[in-house]
């Protein structure tokens, strides 16, 4: 698939109702939300919290028949939506059931489900995903609600506390240890040094840590930076969304995807940090967006930052631009189905 963003079109679909089933991670709505909003469409969040042998069996097994899918006393019933949307384990047979029954129902599962190609009618994996299939797309990054209207909206006003900064301002986005990364006391070291050059050296520092972040090393990261920079831990307003809009680089840690995938719709410079470990996942997902032009790894301690710059990577709109296009031509074959297209003539 093309990485550059272009318009959705403009079809009978927009104003219809999406359902997203949603297993309460945040990480998993985003992904949904994003595309769902960039289609138009209005969202309606099915949680479900399969328990005992259904949730053992899940991805594979069927939804718990107390949970009466389909019949009208339960969530889970007419009338269906236009779209539905899955992403993460427990997630799949509800998907799966829904695509039995509705049939008119496009159904969307983001990232690999592990089944069968039949789970969904399109599947989405990013490019680092070794999964390809005629019902499989891929993009660079994973889809998240950082359109280019929701950035634009962020920059047009900046908070005072950031205005203050001197520039360049860099947004420092640390993760933590994960399955595959393993932050040794040299590794914490040697990002507490990087923080603490840049900090001297008078950039403007808007640091966020996450709840991945020894607390060990976030207590070093802000005792190491000083008072000049913007640190927030957790608590409070969350300042992330002005962080991400107003940076003019980043700084982030090799484990933290989705913030690397958000910042990647900002078009600016993105240096990368890497912890101990990794694995050939998290490497070829370094590697296309290092091929790409949109990262390059953090360079040692008191060496100045380049900059440069990159067409933004909105995958969330790329995803819902595909699905609209193949959604209009199975609307077409059904009975009954009007497809009304606006062609853009903004060119």
């Amino acid at each position: 698939m093309t990485h550059a963003s272009h318009p959705v079109p403009q079809t009978s679909l927009a104003g219809q109702t999406a359902w997203i089933f949603s297993d309460g991670k945040a990480g998993h709505e985003a992904q949904c939300f994003g595309v769902v909003e960039a289609l138009g469409l209005k969202a309606e969040v099915k949680r479900v919290s399969p328990s005992g042998i259904f949730k053992l069996l899940s991805p594979w097994g069927p939804v718990a028949p107390r949970e009466g899918f389909g019949r009208s006393a339960s969530p889970l019933a007419p009338p269906w939506p236009a779209l539905a949307f899955a992403t993460g384990r427990t997630t799949i047979p509800y998907i799966r059931a829904l695509r039995r029954r509705a049939l008119a129902t496009y159904t969307v599962i983001l990232m690999d489900p592990r089944t069968g190609p039949n789970s969904a009618d399109l599947i989405w994996v990013p490019e680092h995903d070794r999964r390809r299939g005629p019902n499989v797309i891929s993009t660079l990054t994973s889809p998240h609600r950082f359109s280019p209207r929701r950035l634009q909206e962020l920059r047009s006003h900046v908070p005072a506390a950031i205005a203050a900064l001197p520039r360049p301002r860099v947004a420092c986005l640390i993760g933590g240890p994960n399955g595959d990364y393993t932050y040794s006391d040299a590794d914490e070291s040697r990002l507490v040094q990087n923080l603490k050059a840049l900090a001297s050296d008078g950039l403007g520092l808007m640091i966020t840590t996450s709840r991945r972040t020894p607390s060990r090393l976030a207590s070093a990261i802000k005792s190491a930076v000083g008072s000049k920079c913007l640190y927030w831990n957790g608590e409070g307003h969350n300042p992330y969304p002005d962080f991400l809009a107003h940076a003019d680089l980043f700084l982030i840690t090799a484990d933290s995807v989705s913030m690397t995938c958000e910042a990647a719709a900002t078009g600016r410079p993105i240096y990368v940090f890497s912890p101990t470990g990794g694995s050939a996942k998290f490497d070829r997902f370094h590697a296309v967006l290092a091929d790409y032009g949109a990262t390059r790894p953090i360079p040692a301690s008191g060496t100045a930052l380049d900059t440069w710059s990159y067409e933004p990577l909105h995958s969330a709109e790329v995803i819902a631009a595909e699905i609209a296009r193949r959604w209009q031509k199975r609307a077409r074959m059904l009975p009954g189905f009007v497809v009304s297209h606006q062609p853009d003539n903004s060119s």
